[in-house]
């Protein structure tokens, strides 16, 4: 069986991808990738979910959103119902049915800590032998005060520029100092050498009594951050700030964490499988140390506003080229290859027992997006541009490699593809439908026809206390989206956040109480321009995104269904809108066919598109309603049954000694769930018992 190294890259969509034939005129240099590239196969036609979250559960669970309810990127208000769980079959516990050991590094942001009774130990909840990096989706927001040697809002990149010193001291938590100085504007400015370091510079200053004011408790970005370690059979290590472990560009670190634990399994006798789950090119954007971009691009790459949506495209290439280097070096250091006399890499994929898959998680955040990809709809969408990812699969079972596959390809086929890899039957060994198909035919088989008829993908709200949802995000002052999912990621993505603390008298401040839906801030703007719907700005209505969006394609068509509230006048409650688009995409290089929507095929529709789209619709309301709601099934085994009444028991004992009340024993009241594990849901189960929930099946 053979080993796997597992890549993903966060947002980072198909339109980046010069490997793919795309990239647009500026596409990040990513030798290292292209180079796995060209000794594999391209799956060309690969469909993520629109977010960071969903995407992947997609992989790691191999179910669609609506069998998870992961339906957007995991936040603090999330309940468990929408979280994976430890009734959930992962990759790693699929794998441990062929005595494989599993190890992630980087990003989980598959459940927890918040409301979940694993808390921080959920990596292992779910299967993980060994973690090493962040449990949440994102990096901190960047500290401007660069550790506490400035005011809030100086250093809009989190370190001291250039601009202001070439040279000065490096304080450490542990007391101890180091001179820094840039020498070569080729160079890191000082004050990035510092920080990378894991210090905090002071400008303009020799090494002698710390300055007062340093904070090294403060999370900067991808320099300090809140690292954790599970061990296999030890308790989470919560690393503080302090430490130097937590010091330094996430991206190496990541990677020294990969190399380390990938070299220590040489001389084992089980199988492994290695995620590296790269944090880039994720916001808040920060630069990647010089080193690790093309020697052309490193001059005056300190001196770039990380706040400026043009200079955020020049950083996201940058952090999108780390990670292609610190891949390779991945690589170079486990033995899986080697470098050519000219610095390229060699990779025999027969050299080695070990395959390397490479994946985006969902699409490429708008500001960032290659032409001629749309950057309105782009990720948290389920337009091409949010779901249409690269997916890279190189190993020594890989017939006539460098070549591409055209046929649709979902994220959830990787979880059986794991399976395959180990001999396994994912469909047989999970006792809950799963929506995967193979694609190690693909591999072994030049000539695959399509194992797929239709591809889907899905986004929309987790589950929150009471019918809650993420507050409002507006967005260049013109659209108005609850993907966010706080008040720093609202601001690190260039919004301006209308939750809790809004204060923008202009509008209506409301006592900083704020608003709860961006339907709210059209009605709050409406009232503000005297009932006027042509009131000038800052009055003027916004465009509201959908709050969700389903998707569903041939290998010609594609139907997408959003669903969006909006404000009326004359209203007190949202108008609720389901609306409908097909178009004709396709992949072909540079320019697709894609679904912008002044591109949807129009009404009314011709005879032959009336009975594609009477098709598409069909298939995509038939998938939607094959996971009927099951309640007091809360392991999902498909039967309401004392183990049930059991695992309630123990996690209301729990629940009520830890004051952690959300897990997925909690069921569905009028529609909502109250947060609470409580008597309520022991009523539930014991009034459901003895059901079966019908088994479902998956459209393919």
């Amino acid at each position: 069986m053979p080993n796997i190294l597992y890549v993903i890259m966060d947002d980072v969509g198909i339109d980046q991808m010069e490997s793919f034939g795309y990239g647009g005129d500026t596409p990040p240099s990513m030798p290292n990738i292209t180079a796995i590239a060209r000794k594999g196969v391209r799956f060309r036609n690969t469909w993520s979910m629109p977010e960071c979250s969903n995407g992947r559960a997609s992989f790691f669970a191999g179910r669609y959103p609506f069998r998870t309810n992961i339906y957007q990127a995991i936040g603090a208000n999330d309940l468990a119902n929408s979280q994976l769980t430890e009734y959930d079959v992962t990759v790693p516990k699929l794998l441990k049915n062929a005595n494989y050991e599993s190890a992630m590094f980087g990003k989980f942001h598959l459940a927890g800590p918040d409301n979940n009774q694993a808390g921080y130990n959920t990596p292992a909840q779910l299967g993980w032998d060994y973690f090493y990096g962040w449990i949440g989706g994102l990096p901190g927001s960047l500290d401007s005060t660069a550790g506490g040697v400035a005011a809030s809002g100086t250093y809009k990149c989190g370190f001291v520029p250039s601009s202001t010193a070439t040279s000065g001291a490096c304080y450490y938590a542990n007391n101890s100092c180091a001179p820094m100085s840039q020498t070569s504007p080729r160079q890191d400015a000082a004050g990035l050498q510092c920080l990378d370091s894991g210090g905090i510079f002071v400008a303009n200053q020799s090494c002698g009594t710390p300055p007062s004011g340093l904070n090294f408790n403060e999370q900067n970005a991808y320099y300090v951050s809140p690292l954790l370690i599970i061990e296999n059979g030890l308790e989470p290590y919560q690393v503080p700030l302090t430490d130097p472990r937590a010091r330094g560009y996430r991206t190496r670190i990541e990677a020294d964490a990969a190399i380390k634990w990938i070299n220590g399994k040489k001389d084992s006798a089980k199988p492994w499988m290695a995620t590296v789950s790269f944090s880039s090119a994720h916001t808040p954007w920060q630069q990647p140390p010089k080193k690790l971009i093309p020697v052309g691009d490193r001059a005056g790459a300190d001196l770039l506003d990380c706040t400026n949506s043009n200079d955020g495209r020049v950083i996201q290439n940058q952090m999108t080229e780390g990670l292609d280097s610190e891949f390779g070096r991945i690589l170079i250091e486990t033995g899986l290859a080697t470098r050519n006399a000219n610095g390229t890499l060699n990779y025999d994929p027969k050299a080695s027992n070990t395959v390397i898959v490479i994946v985006g998680d969902n699409g490429t955040l708008g500001n960032a997006v290659k032409l001629p990809f749309n950057a309105q709809e782009a990720k948290g969408t389920a337009y091409q541009t949010g779901v249409w990812d690269p997916l890279i699969v190189a190993g020594p079972m890989v017939v006539s490699p460098d070549r591409e596959v055209d046929h649709m390809v979902n994220m959830v086929d990787l979880f059986q593809f794991f399976g395959e890899l180990a001999g396994l039957d994912a469909h047989a060994l999970v006792p809950r439908t799963i929506d995967s198909v193979g694609l190690l035919p693909y591999l072994t088989e030049a000539d695959q026809p399509s194992l797929r008829t239709i591809n889907f993908t899905q986004g929309g709200y987790n589950i929150q206390a009471n019918g809650g949802r993420n507050a409002p995000c507006v967005f260049s002052a013109s659209s108005c989206s609850q993907v966010p999912i706080s008040k720093s990621v609202c601001q690190d993505n260039g919004g301006v956040w209308w939750g809790s603390g809004y204060t923008d008298s202009t509008v209506i401040a409301n006592g900083g109480v704020g608003y709860t839906s961006c339907y709210a801030v059209n009605q709050a703007k409406y009232i503000a321009g005297g009932n006027s719907m042509t009131a000038p700005a800052p009055n003027a209505q916004v465009k509201i995104n959908p709050e969700k969006s389903t998707a569903i394609r041939n290998t010609k068509y594609k139907l997408i269904q959003n669903y969006t509230q909006t404000f009326a006048p004359g209203t007190t409650a949202p108008n609720s809108v389901v609306s409908y688009e097909l178009y004709e995409v396709n992949q072909a290089t540079p320019l697709p066919k894609l679904d912008d929507p002044s591109l949807a095929i129009p009404t009314p529709y011709s005879v032959d598109i009336l009975a594609v789209y009477n098709d598409l619709y069909a298939k995509l309301q038939s998938l939607l309603a094959s996971e009927p709601y099951c309640p007091g099934d809360g392991n999902n085994d498909g039967v309401v049954n004392a183990q049930d009444l059991s695992n309630w028991q123990k996690i209301y004992r729990y629940a009520t000694s830890s004051n952690i009340w959300s897990s997925v024993y909690n069921f569905m009241v009028s529609g909502v769930w109250s947060g609470v594990t409580s008597t309520t849901d022991e009523q539930t189960i014991r009034q459901n018992l003895g059901t079966t929930c019908p088994k479902t099946y998956s459209i393919y």
